[in-house]
């Protein structure tokens, strides 16, 4: 057990959290927390060995790493590709030390107070019967948008209608009884089955529905009808107390090193010339994608700062993505270009020369580009990224959707 908690004057509340071991999780969970701790609250963290944060960044909180094992090779991690075994796996796996863990945290008032609940990722469904067998009062905190989890939690209905039989000939169709979305939009999980796909969500609803309320990071301005229809079919506290990120950035929790050469870079260019590229820390794409994406950039004319990280092109996992690019698109775009591993994406949304974002749409993405203003091009992959993708275009109005395409000259016209 590591402890970092600096005095004891917050020792009266605590509250223990417990993220899912995914950048995308990791960052909104830290945030929460330093928001609890802003008002009054002492903070633990428990944390597994994969993607495990920098604790030295956090001196303020306790940090407790739970395992069962001396081997790291035995840990269970998230693979982004086999989403719905992982999860199925890490939930089985970390069961029995979370509850040892916990227990130990409740009983040591002297160390650690009064516990006044947890607040679990979503997909850790099994903290619920933890939290029960332990009186303690369970929050969950969910990372997606509400319009995409509604539409997660569709999927049974989606199913039994027939949306999911024919994925492929019906992906333009509208769905009916979800719009704006259509049959394409659906969310997916990984290349799971679709019957484990299923049964996965349902147990992380089911368990939800178990728990002393919801939190998500998003706010009421922006998700009216959406948190409307939750609050509506979950009939429990649904807190939409977001975003996060305006009161603590995700700079410390990042997984990746930032590059802050692309902020110098930025300094040097006209007020809102660059487009942003950006495709998250998970999604991959094939090089005939890739070299799709990057001739349409150096044929738009447009000045970009595009993130390519070291594992993006399949086949090249650890390979630099800048290595694949041949060296005539480099002469192309050698004095209007920055391509980058990482950026600190925060400040890049914020800086006055960026007009424009290609994103991967993950929420984080999506809520960060919202809150800066900038008009947004979609390129979804996978999980909920088309619904935010949707909602970004058909709802909000405040961007465009590729529909998942790569082709050069579609990029060129959607960055133009």
């Amino acid at each position: 057990m590591t402890s970092n908690d600096t005095g004891s004057s917050n020792l009266g509340s605590r509250v223990v959290l417990f993220p899912l071991p995914a950048q995308g999780h990791i960052n909104p969970m830290f945030q929460l927390a330093n928001i609890l701790h802003s008002i009054g609250y002492a903070i633990s963290i428990v944390y597994t060995p994969h993607n495990a944060p920098d604790i030295s960044r956090f001196p303020h909180f306790h940090f407790q790493l739970i395992s069962d094992s001396n081997s790291q090779s035995d840990y269970p991690i998230f693979k982004p590709l086999d989403v719905v075994s992982s999860i199925n796996q890490l939930n089985v796996h970390y069961a029995g030390p979370f509850k040892i863990c916990l227990a130990r945290i409740l009983s040591d008032h002297e160390s650690f107070g009064t516990v006044r609940c947890i607040v679990a990722d979503a997909i850790w469904h099994f903290t619920q019967a933890v939290a029960d067998e332990l009186n303690i009062p369970r929050i969950v905190l969910r990372t997606s948008s509400v319009c995409s989890f509604l539409a997660f939690t569709a999927l049974p209905l989606f199913r039994k209608i027939g949306y999911l039989a024919n994925l492929e000939a019906r992906a333009e169709e509208a769905v009916q009884e979800f719009p704006p979305i259509k049959v394409k939009d659906i969310p997916t999980i990984g290349d799971g089955d679709q019957d484990s796909t299923i049964e996965l969500i349902s147990t992380v609803v089911t368990e939800t529905k178990k728990s002393s309320g919801l939190i998500f990071n998003t706010f009421q301005e922006l998700e009216p009808p959406d948190l409307n229809e939750l609050r509506r079919q979950f009939r429990m506290p649904v807190f939409a107390v977001g975003p996060f990120h305006k009161r603590f950035s995700a700079a410390e929790t990042s997984l990746r090193k930032q590059d802050r050469s692309s902020i110098d870079w930025l300094d040097t260019q006209a007020p809102q010339s660059v487009l942003y590229v950006s495709f998250g820390s998970v999604a991959t794409m094939d090089k005939t994608a890739f070299l799709e994406a990057a001739w349409g950039l150096a044929n738009s004319g447009q000045p970009f700062l595009w993130v390519v990280r070291p594992g993006s092109i399949n086949g090249a996992v650890a390979a630099p993505g800048s290595e694949m690019l041949p060296g005539e698109w480099a002469e192309e775009v050698s004095q209007r270009s920055c391509v980058v591993e990482w950026a600190p994406q925060q400040e890049v949304l914020a800086h006055p020369s960026v007009g424009g974002f290609w994103t991967h749409s993950g929420w984080n993405s999506t809520l960060e580009s919202i809150c800066e203003g900038v008009p947004m091009m979609c390129a979804p992959c996978f999980g909920d990224q088309m619904v935010n993708a949707r909602w970004v275009s058909d709802v909000w109005r405040i961007g465009i959707n590729l529909e998942r395409v790569f082709a050069r000259r579609d990029v060129e016209e959607g960055v133009r």
